[in-house]
């Protein structure tokens, strides 16, 4: 029987209900106090869920909290793990780490010297879809990868966030801070880390329009590139051409293909835990279907629309999986896979890409990272309630 860790909130906004949510999947913890800046926001959450309501700093100082569940915006999540680890509490955050590169080195530092874990989202990665995809590109079913296309893009978060100023902001805005902790993440953990990255950029409108909520119908400036173009070199060679974009009505491209030496290999949306992979060895060959629907992370779970744009009764999402494996590492002093060194490096690749985008001057990669290991049906079954 696992030890059922205590978790403390801070950030009660849209993504919280994901967490929550994730109760009903995992054994080993429970969310079980919140804080917000906002005090309404906090106490709207402790209400909705039968938890207790609490400032910031009580939070923190809470000796029964033993890991903070950091669901802040992205400016937020750098301080907001530092003052966790300084009170002594393990850390899990929504993506990125940090908005910058120094700031997530010294929490990793700052971990490593207390002996504290720091985990952060995308936990996708675990899922079905990415998973499979692993065991094909490992088994060499596809041979060596040489390159590959990926691809983010939609109209924005305007539509279904009635928030959504900080992702069209000058610092902590736009795409690859958005949506690239996803495809990067992925990316990295199919095909290890990165050693170089060039791009470019796109400006669309000025201006755009809320959706929905109390603002639904008020313009806001957009302060940030809303598409960019990149190409990155991984260390073992393979180029892969990253588009990330909030300014494109549809498309009908895969989320990610790799051209491998022996055939190609299309991954799921690595925003969300299931969908098919499929494979083709041969030209004019029939793409071979690899389900993900029977794997644990991969069934379909979602059975109405949610507040959440890309969640539909067609998807699997399991958002937890990688705080609940954390939880597990903890208690048996393990390294888990959504670990500080993966964050940093993705983070140091979202920074590096933004850079070369806006300069149109390729960037070195400072960090590496260790590929995560397969997460098998075992381990997953050991925190699976």
């Amino acid at each position: 029987m696992n030890k059922v860790f205590k978790v403390g909130l801070i950030g009660c906004g849209h993504i919280a209900e994901t967490y929550f949510r994730a109760h009903k999947y995992f054994n080993n913890f429970k969310i079980v106090k919140c804080a917000d800046i906002r005090d309404s926001a906090s106490k709207k959450c402790a209400t909705k869920y039968g938890i207790q309501s609490l400032s910031v700093k009580e939070l923190l100082n809470d000796d029964e909290v033993e890991i903070i569940l950091n669901l802040t915006i992205p400016k937020a999540h750098y301080e907001v793990a530092k003052k966790a680890l300084l009170h002594n509490k393990h850390v899990y955050s929504e993506k990125p780490m940090a908005i910058n590169l120094s700031h997530g080195k010294e929490l990793l530092t700052l971990a490593k010297k207390r002996k504290l874990y720091i985990g952060n989202a995308p936990d996708t990665f675990l899922g079905g879809g990415n998973q499979q995809s692993k065991e094909l590109i490992e088994k060499n079913l596809i041979g060596k990868i040489n390159l590959g296309n990926a691809i983010f893009a939609f109209p924005g978060v305007q539509s279904y966030h009635p928030n959504p100023e900080p992702w069209f902001s000058k610092k902590e805005g736009g795409p690859v801070i958005d949506m690239g902790p996803y495809y990067l993440t992925a990316l990295v953990n199919l095909l290890g880390p990165a050693k170089e990255v060039s791009g470019s950029i796109m400006r669309g409108v000025k201006k755009r329009t809320i959706g929905i909520g109390p603002k639904k119908g008020r313009k806001f400036k957009v302060e940030c590139p809303t598409t960019y173009l990149s190409t990155i070199v991984f260390e073992n060679n393979t180029i892969i051409r990253l588009t990330l974009s909030f300014d494109v009505i549809a498309h009908q491209r895969n989320h990610i293909e790799f051209y491998g030496n022996k055939g190609s290999l299309i991954v799921p949306d690595p925003n969300m835990f299931g969908g098919s992979v499929y494979t083709c060895k041969k030209l004019g060959q029939a793409w071979k279907e690899y389900k993900t629907g029977k794997m644990p992370l991969g069934k379909i779970n979602i059975r109405g629309k949610s507040l959440r744009a890309n969640e539909s009764p067609i998807n699997a999402n399991y958002r937890g999986a990688g705080l609940s494996e954390m939880a597990y590492c903890i208690e048996n002093r393990k390294t888990h896979r959504c670990n500080g060194e993966l964050s940093l490096h993705v983070l140091d690749i979202i920074q590096s890409t933004m850079k070369a985008s806006t300069t149109g001057k390729k960037q070195k990669i400072k960090t590496t990272c260790k590929i995560p290991k397969k997460f098998t049906l075992k381990e997953i079954k050991k925190i699976l309630k």
